[in-house]
């Protein structure tokens, strides 16, 4: 939890921690402690050490049999003290005898009617290292989604993932109709808080079983160092994407190509992983990236986008940050510091910046120190492009990564991303003063498009933009359900009567997606 390390909390007054059995240990709703930022309950467990295998007679490729091998040899932790939790009740299970030193985690009959057990993992989180998994999505309604798109919309989503990041727990959810050649990537923000797999349901099983190899595979001293420091997670996702089969080089890590949204399970290699994690010590493992922005543009709710409550701030958690593209501006730039990282060995850090996704001739970083502790980042106008290794899905999101590097290792990167509204039509043009300025903005949907209604909901307008002839914006006019009215630059509509102020009111359905009405005041009927 931000400010607070639930991997070093010690004695907590209340209840005495639930002590495992048999590889099982029993969550009851009577013995939770709420505890830290948004709410969160914490299940207190006591892991006793067993003698267990490191991994079921079925493992037998190469990624297996060097586990063994380094189990054997007492140079990896194995999975003792590690949980494992299945969200979504059994439909896609990590079977017990796959990995048989994890504890499973159980939920009584209460915390289950709550739905405790179900989902997004987040009303319960744990003081222990522990993977997670749930083939589960939203499926129908206008609102369907992906876990992971619901966890990064969802008002205390990322809070909840950062929170668990910190605590040393990876969950894996399918991308269900969510990276996909019909409607591209619709993740909203790169996040290095979960793993995602490519397909529905059961597609999470190859990234669980790497997780568990991972977690085993550390050196024992490496292993109690990371969660100690907060840095089980980071350190994870380092070797996973490190390890990728198309990750060839240290250079190939610093690229898009090795930090998609999505993983397929072709990319998994589990010998690779192995490897990496065992080689780790404490004096190896690089930081985990902090991240703050300093300055960034600003844009004004009913002139340059619309939609009361609405915000191009999606959210800020200090390892990723996400904004969404509402301005009609043809530029945005903000300066991001990542000065708040510390090396937990006490060594100076170096830190890389590099564009991950996006047009690189319209996506520009510009480095503000000589070790790279700031930044300007700033981003034109662009199209959607193939997301890297998958030319038949496009994305609409710009990814900046900034990497810490010690020695010949580099970090999981603090990322930030842009996410542009993929519907709507654009038209920029060259004003008098040679800087591109908006012409015109269709903001409906196009038939067979599709807009996530929760960060953009429907607004079926088309605004044609004036200016003087010295280039200073004039108002815009609006073609709107068979009429056009008039605007003038600060957002009011222009009538015989005068100027008239306009609220864009968003209604929100029981039974069909957000969308954006006018209103001229309290209480009045939409325009």
């Amino acid at each position: 939890m931000p400010g607070a390390a639930l991997s070093q909390i010690k004695g907590l007054p209340g209840v005495d921690p639930v002590l495992a059995k048999d590889g099982r240990v029993l969550v009851r709703l009577s013995e939770l402690l709420r505890f830290g930022p948004g709410g969160r309950l914490l299940a207190r467990v006591s892991l006793p050490e067993t003698s267990a295998p490191v991994l079921g007679a079925a493992g037998r490729d190469a990624g297996h049999r060097l586990l063994w091998q380094l189990d054997f040899e007492g140079r990896a932790a194995g999975n003792h003290g590690d949980l494992y939790e299945n969200r979504d009740r059994g439909h896609s299970r990590l079977p017990a005898e796959a990995h048989p030193q994890l504890t499973h985690v159980a939920y009584d009959d209460e915390a289950r009617k709550l739905g405790f057990d179900y989902g997004l993992a987040g009303p319960v989180t744990f003081a222990v290292p522990l993977i997670g998994n749930s083939s589960t999505a939203l499926k129908h309604g206008p609102l369907w989604r992906s876990l992971p798109r619901m966890a990064l919309t969802h008002d205390n989503g990322p809070l909840f993932l950062y929170q668990n990041y910190l605590a040393g727990q990876m969950h894996v959810y399918p991308e269900h109709r969510d990276h996909d050649p019909d409607h591209g990537d619709l993740i909203p923000a790169n996040t290095p808080y979960f793993l995602i797999s490519q397909g529905s349901s059961g597609s999470d099983q190859p990234h669980l079983e790497a997780l568990a190899m991972i977690f085993a595979a550390f050196q024992p001293e490496t292993k109690a160092f990371l969660h100690q420091n907060q840095l089980l997670a980071p350190t994870v996702q380092m070797v996973f994407r490190r390890s990728l089969t198309s990750v060839r080089s240290r250079a190939a890590y610093l690229t898009g190509l090795a930090h998609p949204s999505v993983i397929p399970k072709d990319q998994i290699n589990l010998m690779r992983m192995v490897q990496l994690a065992n080689a780790l010590t404490p004096e190896t493992v690089p930081p985990m990236v902090r991240l703050a922005v300093l300055s960034e543009d600003d844009a004004v709710e009913g002139v340059n986008y619309f939609g009361e409550g609405l915000s191009e701030r999606l959210f800020d958690t200090p390892t990723a940050i996400a904004r969404l593209w509402r301005s009609h501006a043809y530029r945005r730039s903000m300066v991001v510091s990542v000065e708040a990282t510390r090396d937990s060995n006490g060594r100076a850090l170096d830190f890389v910046w590099r564009v991950l996704r996006g047009n690189p001739a319209r996506t520009r970083i510009e480095p503000l120190d000589t070790r790279g502790l700031r930044a300007r980042i700033t981003v034109d106008w662009q199209l959607p492009r193939p997301v890297p290794g998958r030319p038949d899905i496009l994305s609409n999101r710009v990814d900046v990564g900034v990497f810490a590097r010690i020695g010949a290792q580099d970090s999981a990167p603090g990322l930030i991303s842009i996410l542009l509204p993929q519907h709507e039509t654009r038209r920029y043009d060259l004003g008098p003063d040679g800087d591109m300025r908006i012409e015109s903005l269709d903001r409906r949907v196009p038939q067979g498009g599709y807009a996530d209604p929760v960060l953009f909901p429907q607004a079926d307008w088309r605004d044609e933009y004036r200016y003087d002839a010295a280039g200073a914006l004039q108002g815009w006019d609006r073609a709107a359900s068979g009429e056009t009215m008039r605007f003038d630059a600060v957002g009011q509509k222009i009538t015989e009567a005068g100027a008239m102020s306009i609220r864009h009111m968003i209604e929100r359905p029981s039974d069909a997606a957000p969308h954006i009405v006018m209103r001229t005041g309290p209480g009045d009927a939409g325009e």
